[in-house]
């Protein structure tokens, strides 16, 4: 399964990584991963970063979510990346379709986020525990903006202040709109839903990226939704 590559630099490589593809492997994983992909061509990723499971990789998308991320290509990069991405002065932006029409024009999600039980996903907590401020968890904050309401589903425009695994997912679900598309989430009637669409995917997409290189220029990248997902929205209602 081939990325586009967006932008090649002596420092970092921007991509839009397509849905389907993992970004990394691990022990329990047998299929191809986009870094394995990425170091046949940039040999000198496998090199790089703090972790040799994951060279060179700043940040993730879930595997059946598409869109823009960054890998550095030598070490002064990924540490530049590392404190930007630690400071959150790197702005990632989503597009996102959700079940059910929210009135709301934006609204912040502050849930935290714990691992579930189950092991294979994660959680949202109430955001306080008998009036004091819930500590269990991990702290995290997705904005939303609405884009346009259908009468049954809803554009979004999604920021993440932090990099909790499942991030939006977790948090969109446990607002009550879970992502067209997310059997991991969604609800008894959103799954059937998504059966009906046979996406495959999630309605998801990171299409928006902005960072500073190593000269401290801000780059800014910007892609369009795939075919798939404009179908979609062609049909709803």
């Amino acid at each position: 399964m081939l990325y586009e590559l967006i932008k090649t630099t002596a420092d970092y490589v921007v991509l839009n990584k397509p849905a389907g593809l993992i970004v990394h492997g691990a022990k329990h994983i047998k299929e191809q991963a986009l870094i394995e992909i990425l170091i046949k061509k940039f040999p000198e990723i496998a090199k790089i970063g703090d972790d040799p499971a994951r060279p060179g990789i700043m940040h993730r998308l879930d595997k059946q979510v598409s869109g823009l991320m960054v890998i550095a290509r030598n070490q002064d990069s990924f540490d530049s990346l590392k404190t930007q991405f630690q400071k959150r002065t790197v702005s990632k932006y989503y597009t996102a379709l959700v079940y059910g029409r929210i009135e709301k024009d934006k609204e912040v999600i502050n849930f935290p986020i714990s691992r579930s039980v189950k092991g294979h996903k994660m959680t949202a907590l109430p955001p306080t525990n008998r009036g004091e401020i819930n500590t269990a968890g991990r702290n995290a904050q997705t904005i939303f903006w609405v884009k346009k309401n259908y009468i049954n589903y809803t554009l979004l425009k999604v920021q993440i202040k932090t990099g909790r695994t499942h991030q939006v997912r977790v948090h969109l679900a446990a607002y009550g709109y879970p992502l067209v598309g997310d059997d991991l989430y969604g609800n008894k009637k959103s799954k059937l839903k998504n059966k009906k669409f046979n996406l495959d995917r999630i309605f998801l997409v990171a299409d928006e990226l902005e960072f500073s290189d190593l000269r401290g220029q801000r780059q800014k990248f910007k892609i369009d939704l795939p075919e798939d997902l404009k179908n979609i929205l062609k049909i709803i209602k």
